[in-house]
């Protein structure tokens, strides 16, 4: 069994097909998504959106409140694990009116979605150039097999190159590029999903402190008069 596992394992065949996906994948990746991409590799398995939602809720109705009893310029108070929900707070008590925080929102949604596809489109791009390097390495095991044919000890092992190489590429992108890519995904997805959620609700909180605002205006320009 140890016998047979061993003939799966040809260093010059890993090499090549690593190497070369490696190096293609850095080639045609900026340096930022490169950093993300590998950095997505940290929450890849402890992410968890679905409980970020279910807190990013609690906390807007925490938002809700605060503005209720103490006004828009004090939600920056709220208590949350949630950065994205912080800086959402932040900007709402800073905003001088509510078309202000709507487009710092609508930047930061796009602006995150532009980082995480970014960060797949690597581990993607990975996953289409693990194969190709396959079959480049079968093609040279292939060259090397029919350039040795006057030795028949020779072949077997440029066959056997040739074809671990395709095994290989296939395992890099079947194995680990491609889920990868599809669970970083299906993680963004989701969180931008609550994050949209999150959004609208203090959108409407702000133009709900909009209308108020102009209300008391109005009711003063009235009196004045």
């Amino acid at each position: 069994m140890i016998e047979s596992a061993a003939r799966l394992f040809d260093p010059f065949s890993l090499l090549l097909v690593t190497g070369g996906t490696v190096m293609a994948t850095l080639i045609s990746s900026t340096g930022s998504d490169l950093r993300r991409a590998l950095a997505a590799l940290r929450p890849l398995l402890r992410a968890r959106p679905e409980s970020d939602g279910r807190i990013a809720d609690h906390s807007v109705r925490q938002i809700q409140r605060i503005l209720d009893f103490k006004g828009i310029v004090c939600v920056d108070r709220v208590k949350t694990p949630i950065e994205f929900v912080r800086e959402a707070a932040r900007r709402l008590a800073e905003a001088d009116a509510s078309c202000v925080f709507h487009a710092w929102a609508e930047q930061a949604l796009e602006d995150r979605r532009a980082r995480h596809d970014g960060a797949i489109g690597v581990w993607r791009t990975a996953g289409e150039i693990a194969p190709a390097m396959g079959m480049i390495g079968t093609v040279i095991g292939l060259v090397l097999m029919f350039a040795g044919m006057s030795d028949p000890a020779a072949m077997a092992p440029a066959m056997a190159a040739a074809m671990l190489t395709t095994l290989y590429g296939l395992i890099l992108a079947a194995c680990l590029a491609g889920p990868v890519a599809a669970r970083l995904e299906r993680l963004s997805e989701a969180e931008r999903r609550w994050q949209r959620q999150v959004i609208d609700r203090l959108e409407v909180l702000a133009r709900a402190e909009d209308e108020a605002m102009n209300r008391w205006v109005g009711q003063r320009a009235g009196t004045s008069r």
